[in-house]
Formats: structure tokens, sequence, C-alpha cells
């Protein structure tokens, strides 16, 4: 911590937006250092989306249908689009709850005493989130081919589909933040964050095919901005899936997962600067 308050008490002038930049990177090398310093975050982190990698795979493949298809290696294909945008989307209870811990042990009050941009504290932590969000995709992916899943695609576009699950993933975390922001102690901010996940990935077409749901339900999961980009990357890797719904996002879900997470980014910064400043006054 006090590396990071040298840094910012000697940093140099410039415009506001530029100060606002370097104060966000510090921010962040802080708490990336901080993750370093306590491995088994990151490592516990990880356990999680492995767990239900291989779960879902050997538990569920063969049984669920998908595109007329019962094949395990049909389903592990389809599956794991939705696993990679699930795991991106958990990140939300862990910045959630590391900006209430944060809150609760005074350190915001001591960035307030710093020379520094209001929003940076916020920004660093979430650019700090996605660094882990990240790694966590890469040992994700290793594990995913290793138990069967392949692309179909060129590697631009499998590029593509991991740039948009870390634009939906930064996006979430912005949601978390308000909610950490929203809370008094960092547990309340784990389950806070967790309790809306679940439906939000659960009634979505990340573990089964959306047309088998009921009307209403398949509605909710066709205009979900979960399913959105767990559509688009199964057409950027290249995976069965192809949706039949007529729903918009369901026809161009690179796009509606774009303008979905722009929109999740610009409404929930700007809520979460706000908690902030009213917190920290």
């Amino acid at each position: 911590m006090s590396a990071v308050t040298e840094s910012l008490r000697v940093a140099s002038p410039g415009n506001a937006f530029s100060r606002s930049i370097r104060d966000s990177l510090v921010v962040a090398k802080r708490n990336l250092i901080r993750m370093v310093r306590i491995p088994e975050v990151v490592i516990f982190g990880l356990i999680q989306p492995i767990m239900f990698v291989v779960l879902f795979s050997y538990v569920f493949g063969g049984s669920l249908d998908v595109g007329g298809s019962t094949s395990p290696q049909v389903y592990r294909e389809f599956l794991m689009a939705g696993i990679f945008a699930q795991t991106v989307t958990f990140a939300t209870a862990g910045a959630g709850a590391g900006i209430a811990e944060d809150m609760h042990k005074g350190l915001i009050d001591r960035f307030r005493s710093l020379p520094m941009a209001r929003g940076a504290v916020l920004t660093g932590r979430t650019l700090a989130d996605l660094v882990q969000t990240a790694l966590t995709l890469l040992v994700l992916a290793v594990v995913a081919l290793l138990v069967g899943w392949r692309t179909h695609t060129s590697f631009g576009e499998v590029l593509g589909a991991f740039g948009l699950l870390l634009l939906t993933g930064y996006a979430f975390t912005w949601i978390g933040a308000v909610i950490g922001l929203s809370v008094r102690t960092p547990e309340a901010a784990t389950s806070g964050g967790l309790v809306w996940l679940f439906p939000v990935t659960f009634v979505s077409n990340a573990f089964v095919d959306s047309s088998n749901m009921t009307p209403w339900l398949r509605h909710i999961a066709d205009w979900n901005p979960f399913s959105a980009t767990v559509q688009a990357c199964r057409e950027l890797f290249g995976n069965p899936g192809v949706s039949t719904s007529d729903a918009w996002p369901m026809q161009h879900p690179v796009w509606a997962s774009v303008i979905y997470s722009v929109l999740i980014i610009a409404i929930f910064r700007t809520l979460a600067v706000r908690k902030y400043r009213s917190a920290a006054a």
C-alpha cells in the first residue's frame, strides 16, 4: 500500500483524463500485487469453473438433446461457451467482495486523502479483476481442450469470442462494484453478488437449448444479455447450438453482446462512482 501511495503522491501532472488513466493503472497494480501475495484467491477462483466443466461434460453429456443429437462430444462443444460466459460473470461476486472489504477496512478513506481521480479506485479494481478473469479463461480453455472441446473457425474469430467474454465480464464487475458499495460487509457482498447470478446464468441458453423451454421462459432466455454472449461465442467458435429463435439478440448475438455490455458499463459505472462519492463523503 505504501508503494502505491508514493506512486500517487509523486505522479506527474497532466490533464484530467490522463490523470484518471494513470491513477486507475496504479490502483490496478496494487490489486494485482495483492492477488499475487494471496494466491489462494486465484486458485479457488480456478477450481469452481474447472469443476463445472468436468461435471457438466461427464454427468450431462449424452443425456441432453442438442440440435437433435445426444452425442457427448456435441454437448461438450455446446456447453463450453456457456461455461466460459458463466465464469466471467461469476467474477462479479469477487469484485463486489473486494470493494466491500476495502470499504470495511478503511482503505477507501486513505485513497480519498490522496491527489487522485475519484473514479480511479473503482476502475483500477475492475481492471485488476479483468486480468484475473483472463487468466482464469486461459486455464479453463486448456481444461476444455483436454475434455474434448474444439473450435471450428479461424484464429481471429476465436480471439474475438474471448474478447467478447472479457468485455462481458468487465461489464458485470461494475454491477459487482455497485453491490460492494451498497452493503456493509464482504460476506454480504459475496452473497449479494451470487444470488442474482444463478437465475441470470441458468435461465439462458448456456446449458440447455432454449427451444426446449416453455414459451414464456424461452422469451426471457432469448433476451437475456448473458444468452447473447453465449450465442455469440458459439457462432465465433463454430460450436453446435445455432438458435432458431426470431428474437433480435439471437439473430445478431455479436452485436447484441457488445451493445448489452456497453450499456451495462455506462449505467453501472455511473451508479458505482456516484455511490463511491456518497459513501466516501
